[in-house]
C-alpha cells in the first residue's frame, strides 16, 4: 500500500465519506471531523507514518489537501 493509499484510508476509516469526497474535505466541514475526530486522525497519522506532528501543524491541518503539505514537511511522500 502506498503512502497516499494509507492517507486516504485513514480519512475513509475515520469519517463517513467516500474516496470521491476527499478532495475539498475540510476540518469541521462534516460533523464527524470535529475536535475529537481531528485528534483521532492525527494520532492515526503519527502511528502510520512513524512521525510526531507538532502542535502548530496539528492546528494547521485544516483540510485533506493541507494535510498532504504538512506531511511532506515530515518527509512523508504521498
Amino acid at each position: 500500500m502506498t503512502n497516499l493509499e494509507k492517507y486516504d484510508k485513514m480519512f475513509l476509516d475515520s469519517f463517513p465519506v467516500t474516496k470521491e469526497e476527499l478532495p475539498g474535505l475540510k476540518y469541521r466541514g462534516i460533523l464527524a471531523w470535529d475536535s475529537v475526530g481531528h485528534m483521532e486522525l492525527m494520532s492515526a497519522m503519527e502511528e502510520t507514518y512513524g512521525i510526531s506532528i507538532s502542535t502548530p501543524d496539528l492546528l494547521d491541518f485544516s483540510s485533506y489537501e493541507k494535510g498532504k503539505e504538512i506531511l511532506a514537511k515530515y518527509g512523508v511522500e504521498l
